[in-house]
């Protein structure tokens, strides 16, 4: 009886063994070697922060929720999509600046971001507020590659390059920015015209991602760029409504993407570039907010949330709310930590088995 108790008992041991092993391989397994983040302040963790601009936000209030309420350049309160995104992964739970110089090693082999915020596909968006541009971020991920080859073998980076998951995510400002707050293209092109010149441009960034090895692309498409706090107040009259120009300037760009990267994969073999589509679960998100748990989706929490970004938010602004999970948007343009996750999430229900099953 002992003899069959103790072989029970071992039996139990060795299953448990395998079980906890099990699982800790599945925590452990790395879905993709690196995410490398390309774009604008939605994923830009902090490139900014020693340019001579006004796109920063390496100040308190933000980072209110960031550990040690750390402000690290990111333009929320917490975590933004590329920390977010990494972490879904199993890669790292926060996506550093590449142009952080503390970078270690294993921070490069497992990814990074060039996002700059106040930047986009047209060249003179980066121009206006003196931020890296598009083409600026795609000669640092070349500086980046040389880096990658002096600390690990030419296998192990050509494996990180081509397995790894590149996103895009840009455009926001080209529009609410360049074309509707300055004179400049609004007097060379009309909204179809300008839609279709920064489809170009981004057609072509991709390309150039794709020559430098790149094979699995996420192309962020654009947002509800009329429901944001600040186009509220810039354009939407008394009540505050969503500007239907702008938010009609983003059905058009994202209607029209989607065809152009099919047509680009297919000059480029292997590659898998994925369109993904964001203005649903937001527009979602503002017109019904308390299924999402929000109480507010209309204004941020910084200041009085109509107007408040980067400068204009800060440890001088009589208003922050007091819970920052109730709210959709951290300033008047950039959702909170809270929102990230609830686009991060639909991202990821929608289209994980077309990013990674291909």
């Amino acid at each position: 009886m002992e003899s069959n108790i103790w072989f029970s008992g071992a039996i139990i041991l060795v299953s448990y063994y395998f079980l906890v092993s099990s699982e800790a391989k599945v925590r452990d397994r790395r879905i993709v070697p690196a995410v490398l983040v390309f774009g604008d302040s939605i994923f830009d963790p902090g490139n900014n922060n020693n340019m001579n601009t006004t796109a920063k936000s390496n100040f308190p209030p933000y980072g209110i929720d960031f550990p040690n309420h750390k402000s690290t350049g990111r333009f929320s309160n917490g975590k933004i999509p590329g920390d977010l995104m990494a972490s879904k992964l199993g890669v790292k739970d926060y996506l550093p600046a590449y142009l952080n110089s503390d970078l270690e090693p294993e921070q490069l082999l497992t990814g990074v971001s060039f996002a700059s915020g106040g930047t986009g596909y047209d060249p003179i968006t980066s121009a206006l507020v003196s931020v890296l541009s598009m083409d600026d971020q795609i000669d640092l991920f070349k500086d980046y590659v040389t880096k990658l080859y002096s600390i690990a073998n030419e296998d192990r980076v050509d494996d990180i390059i081509s397995t790894s998951l590149f996103i895009a995510c840009a455009g926001n400002d080209d529009i609410s920015n360049t074309y509707y707050t300055t004179p400049i293209r609004i007097l060379q092109y009309d909204i179809p015209q300008y839609v279709d010149f920064m489809i170009t441009n981004a057609a072509e960034f991709i390309e150039k991602l794709l020559v430098l090895g790149a094979k699995k692309i996420g192309f962020i498409g654009l947002p509800p760029m009329g429901c944001l706090p600040w186009a509220r107040t810039l354009a939407g009259g008394l009540s505050r409504n969503c500007d239907q120009n702008r938010n009609n300037a983003a059905k058009l760009y994202n209607s029209k993407m989607p065809g152009v990267l099919r047509n680009i994969q297919k000059k480029y073999q292997g590659s898998n570039i994925i369109f993904l589509q964001i203005y649903d679960i937001m527009i979602n998100m503002i017109q019904n907010p308390t299924n999402y748990g929000f109480e507010e989706t209309r204004r941020g929490c910084c200041g009085t949330g109509m107007f408040e970004v980067t400068g204009f938010c800060n440890n001088q602004t009589e208003f922050i709310c007091e819970d920052t999970t109730k709210f959709m948007f951290w300033d008047s343009y950039h959702p909170t930590e809270r929102g990230y996750q609830i686009i991060m999430d639909d991202i990821f229900n929608t289209y994980f088995q077309d990013l990674f099953n291909n």
